[in-house]
């Protein structure tokens, strides 16, 4: 079969069919989105200007949520725009786009929770070791070897849905372009496209979630041998939120990525399901990484304090 696209737009479906539905879940999803960059950039600006806070873990903390802000942004203004005015139509290119720079992202954010869940083992249980395990050099390779390998594979992963002939349909059954509903419109052998779909999600979403979780492992069974109960609780209160983070993550992506094909009446459920992964993970981020954590709190408060007396 020719690998050339039988059509020159999609299609997408929008939150829901009642307008006042529409407009209820747009507003409620802008405001997810206006929060999500108001705590990101709030991380970023106070990173960035004190001083106090050039560790690794700012450093990665600052990198995650330059990441979030343009994660969200990829998929939520568009999405609540094309449900508010009814416009679903994309161009392919405009398709091919948001599927590349939505999986970047994504992988992105996967490696950068893996990298930091190394650094705050190292922090917690190998302190001594930490000003030379987590040196700028390595913060520096590790951010570029994620930037690289996320690169590449959503290249891959891009160029080979869109050698695919598109000519059952050309109605997304998402609210934004999304691989796995894209790969269902295809009349071509689609096996390839989702063998390299479960290589990637094993290779590294699995392996970043599994690394992860060993991690918060160790970084608690270390935490159960100190005598403070206070600090114990902290420890426990700041890994469990986490953990559950990175789980709705990759639990919710993998629902998505992995499952057969649906049917018709699970497109409603799929969408449910894909806000977690769109949506959630940047709206929590800088609440769990920064909400119990004193030094980004007295950063803001600094910053707050010298904008007001100006």
């Amino acid at each position: 079969m020719a690998n050339t696209s039988l059509v020159t737009e999609f299609f997408l479906e929008v939150f829901a069919e009642t307008l006042e539905l529409r407009v209820l879940l747009s507003v409620l999803f802008l405001l997810v989105y206006l929060c999500s960059l108001l705590g990101n950039l709030t991380i970023i600006i106070v990173t960035t200007v004190d001083q106090t806070l050039k560790t690794p873990m700012y450093f990665f903390l600052r990198n995650l949520s330059i990441l979030d802000m343009c994660y969200i942004s990829i998929t939520v203004p568009s999405a609540c725009i094309n449900s508010l005015t009814d416009h679903r139509n994309i161009s392919v290119a405009g398709c091919a786009a948001q599927i590349f720079s939505f999986l970047f992202c994504a992988l992105v954010e996967t490696l950068f929770l893996a990298i930091m869940a190394q650094d705050r083992y190292v922090a917690i249980c190998k302190p001594l070791l930490y000003p030379v395990i987590m040196n700028h050099q390595f913060c520096v390779q590790m951010t570029l070897a994620s930037l690289l390998s996320s690169l590449v594979i959503a290249s891959v992963h891009t160029f080979k849905t869109f050698q695919l002939s598109f000519c059952h349909s050309n109605v997304v059954p998402q609210f934004f372009c999304d691989l796995p509903a894209l790969l269902r419109l295809s009349c071509s052998d689609t096996f390839n496209n989702n063998l390299l779909i479960l290589l990637t999600d094993i290779g590294v979403s699995g392996s970043c979630f599994v690394f992860i979780a060993i991690s918060y492992i160790r970084i608690l069974s270390t935490v159960l041998k100190i005598p403070i109960k206070r600090e114990r609780g902290k420890a426990f209160s700041t890994c469990v939120p986490h953990i559950i983070v990175v789980s709705v993550f990759v639990s919710s992506a993998a629902y998505v990525y992995l499952r057969p094909p649906v049917i018709t009446f699970e497109v409603v459920q799929e969408m449910i399901v894909s806000v977690f992964y769109t949506m959630v993970p940047p709206f929590l981020n800088p609440i769990i990484y920064s909400l119990r954590n004193k030094q980004i709190k007295e950063a803001v408060r600094k910053v707050v304090m010298s904008f007001s007396n100006i």
